[in-house]
């Protein structure tokens, strides 16, 4: 079905009270807007200090909005009819900066035409799984940016770590499919984990990575850390939700090493060498290598992040096999095989793999 959207209202309501803040975002917390006034001393009085402006990182912050959008589905290759409906999209949002940033609502999709014989007012492929209810979870932080957080909601471009298992990923890639997923991390001395699951009502996508600074292991805390890392990360999809499908494992080992780090004011430069192994435990010959280069330069007007990778693939094991369309190709890859990914045949032989982010 082919999509077609158009803005039609947008309504911001914000609640009153202290310290409330205006204009929150979904993927960062925003500013606390603050002001202060004063009248002048008495005559004849000593003129009282000046009060101490609260912290603005202890207060809370609320808000409430109403999004009205028309959306069209268009029939495929003449499969199907049109469906148009008004998407109707609150939100209300509670946040206290650096502690926990909750947004709650999701879109209900209501019936203006099509849909044939015994459609409802609203479209039921939205809500008709326990796994569509995660949706009602816009997003949820807890701990900000520090090392030991939570985060909960859509999956729209996620990558664990190194990104040889789960790269670009997408958890509502398939639009009758809206689950919440979930992103935990945590430091601990020389250890550093990132564990994910791709739907938290239903058993479905799950994996971790473990990542192990070499050097604070065997010599103590260095001056510049994460200079050599070794990690290893398993990834393993259940099929049990969002449509059967059939179960599959990854594992990576991969091997880090900064070869050139420079700081400054501003940001800084980090060259990097990097080469791993992978496989499909349980799958004898299903094995992949790979080796490359990368670098990430940080300034006041640029973030760049470049990688470029020497891969090798033998028994159907593919690198970044968890990708931005894996909840539709795990039913049917794109192309003549009409397989599930977990089946398909991909040839052995080796390729070369590059990317430039720019931001």
């Amino acid at each position: 079905m082919f999509v077609r959207r158009s803005v039609a209202v947008v309504l911001l309501l914000l609640l009153p009270g202290a310290a409330w803040a205006e204009g929150l975002a979904d993927s960062q917390d925003s500013e606390l807007l603050e002001g202060s006034a004063s009248t002048g001393p008495e005559e004849g009085m000593e003129a009282p200090l000046p009060p101490t402006a609260p912290d603005s990182s202890s207060r809370w912050a609320n808000l409430l909005s109403l999004e009205t959008t028309t959306l069209t589905l268009h029939p495929r290759k003449t499969a199907g009819r049109d469906e148009g409906f008004l998407q109707v999209a609150p939100r209300w949002v509670l946040a206290k900066p650096g502690v926990i940033h909750l947004g709650l609502g999701a879109p209900v999709r209501l019936r203006m035409w099509g849909g044939g014989e015994g459609a409802g007012l609203v479209r039921k492929e939205d809500w008709d799984t326990l796994s569509d209810w995660g949706q009602v979870v816009r997003i949820l932080t807890v701990g900000g940016d520090a090392p030991n957080s939570l985060w909960m909601g859509a999956l729209e471009s996620y990558t664990l770590l190194s990104g040889h298992l789960v790269r670009r990923y997408n958890n509502r890639g398939n639009p009758d499919y809206h689950p919440a997923g979930a992103v935990v991390t945590g430091l601990m001395g020389p250890v550093y984990v990132e564990a994910f699951a791709s739907d938290v009502l239903g058993a479905r996508l799950m994996g971790a990575e473990v990542t192990l600074d070499a050097q604070h292991l065997l010599f103590g805390r260095p001056r510049a850390p994460l200079q050599y890392l070794l990690s290893l990360s398993a990834v393993h999809d259940w099929g049990k939700a969002g449509g059967t499908s059939e179960p599959m494992t990854l594992a990576h080992l991969d091997g880090t090493a900064i070869l050139v780090r420079r700081g400054n004011d501003d940001g800084g430069f980090e060259l990097q060498a990097m080469g791993g192994w992978g496989g499909r435990p349980g799958e004898g010959g299903a094995w992949g290598a790979v080796a490359g280069l990368g670098a990430e330069s940080v300034s006041s007007t640029l973030d760049l992040r470049a990688r470029l990778e020497a891969r090798l693939q033998r028994g159907g094991f593919r690198q970044g096999a968890f990708g931005p369309d894996y909840e539709l190709a795990r039913f049917q890859v794109a192309g003549p095989s009409a397989l599930p990914q977990a089946e398909a045949p991909f040839p052995d032989g080796s390729s070369a793999y590059g990317e430039v982010i720019l931001s």
